[in-house]
């Protein structure tokens, strides 16, 4: 008689139930997640300390990169609600843009203006915050080959290459391209029935940091001179048409992953797959 073992996953412990054609289930069994693990669970990657040291830098950087944009959104909001924007500048929060809002700031209801004075100088610490861990990941994080290798893809840069290759940690882990660019968020699921199979949106349970990384790399590649008629020009400008800008930068994002995978492995520099070139005019 065929048996199923459902397994109720905690964050400390799980507990296992096994039950037979007829429903008759077992008693449930708890086992903890100590080192001990008697072998019965899969295994997971774990990183080593160091790498999730390091990590931190980066992730931390990230995160403050987050609330200086959230900060400046809602400056902009200010401006645009109260009329007071200019097609003069284009830069909000460069020199001049910094000269426009000091002289705009009595114009504002004065409960706007402090919070907006609050706000620009929360903006001028975060700069200096981001500054100082900049200067951390280039005297801690070494230039390794591999991180020299991940500077070849298109859009990646001295800071894009480290968060790819600290992130995906020892590429071995992953068998295919393929799985990585899973573990990055950049493919969408697959979900199969009765013969039927139909695409789904992208998992939410990914690296949002390496997620983050190759769309940003994407993002660049596509807007530089040198990459317009390259493989990654290209792709992006075949699909814009066709499915808009989000999901052709999401496809360029794949690309860089896998690509990131081969180069890795191969211990060798970006090479762009051998393609008839495609013009932007008819793409």
């Amino acid at each position: 008689m065929q048996q199923f073992i459902g397994c109720d996953a905690h964050k400390r412990f799980s507990v296992f139930v096994a039950v037979d054609e007829r429903g008759n289930a077992t008693k449930p069994v708890r086992i903890e997640h100590v080192r001990e693990r008697n072998g019965t669970l899969p295994e997971s990657w774990i990183p080593p300390g160091p790498l999730r040291d390091q990590r931190e830098l980066l992730r931390t950087r990230m995160a403050l990169r987050d609330l200086r944009s959230s900060l400046k959104h809602r400056i902009h909001a200010a401006v645009d609600r109260y009329g007071l924007h200019t097609d003069a500048i284009t830069d909000l929060f460069g020199i001049k843009g910094r000269e426009y809002l000091a002289s705009r700031l009595p114009e504002f209801p004065s409960q706007t203006a402090r919070m907006v004075a609050v706000q620009l100088c929360a903006l001028d610490e975060l700069a200096a915050h981001i500054g100082t861990i900049e200067q951390r990941i280039h005297a801690e994080i070494a230039p390794t080959a591999e991180v020299q290798l991940l500077r070849s893809v298109p859009g990646v840069g001295e800071i894009l290459a480290p968060v790819i290759g600290l992130e995906i940690g020892d590429v071995r882990r992953f068998p295919r391209a393929e799985n990585l660019a899973s573990y990055a968020g950049l493919v969408p699921r697959v979900f199969s029935s009765g013969g039927h199979t139909r695409l789904g949106g992208i998992s939410r349970f990914v690296n949002q940091y390496l997620k983050w990384a190759f769309v940003e790399a994407a993002n660049c590649a596509v807007r530089l001179k040198a990459h317009r008629q390259s493989h990654v020009g290209c792709l992006y400008q075949r699909l814009l048409a066709k499915r808009g800008h989000g999901r052709a930068i999401v496809a360029v994002a794949r690309h860089l992953a896998e690509a990131s995978y081969w180069i890795l492995r191969k211990q060798q520099p970006y090479r762009a797959p051998h393609q008839n070139k495609i013009s932007s005019r008819n793409g």
